[in-house]
């Protein structure tokens, strides 16, 4: 499990001078448990029915960046989309313009789908362990369905 303390040490260990083979090792090693860098497009993939969803993503697994959201955008390009976790529940208060939102368990399994969800409304699956926010449409062109496996490819 990636830690604060991980983080912290990447940043400190890569301002190192990576010739010296000491510190080259200790940074090869931090640097497995790093984070990705900002910007890497996560691929979103429907297994079941064989259908890419976004190629584009981005993750929002801190604190600040799901409270976010998707609330400074003003909208989604086709391919784009945002997996929340965890998160059990998305509103679109705020928001300029409606989504797709795909609810799921920690296995990827789809548990609940909302498509179209306009502006000024809350979705909730309690059972959920992530969210994916897509832009409207993708559900109904990937066609789809509760219970299909999700991939998550960076």
């Amino acid at each position: 499990m990636r830690t604060a303390a991980t983080n912290r040490n990447c940043q400190s260990i890569s301002k190192y001078d990576t010739l010296n083979p000491s510190v080259n090792e200790k940074f090869r090693a931090v640097t497995r448990n790093c984070r990705p860098a900002r910007g890497v497009n996560l691929l979103i993939r429907n297994q079941t029915r064989g259908t890419v969803l976004a190629d584009k993503a981005a993750v929002a697994d801190t604190s600040e960046k799901r409270r976010t959201g998707l609330l400074k955008h003003t909208g989604l390009a086709a391919g784009e989309g945002l997996w929340i976790k965890p998160s059990e529940g998305v509103h679109t208060f705020g928001m300029k313009f409606a989504i797709d939102v795909i609810f799921m368990n920690k296995k990827g399994v789809v548990l609940k789908l909302r498509p179209n969800m306009v502006k000024r409304r809350i979705s909730l699956c309690l059972t959920a362990h992530s969210v994916v926010e897509l832009p409207v449409g993708v559900i109904e062109s990937s066609q789809t369905a509760k219970g299909d496996q999700l991939e998550f490819v960076k």
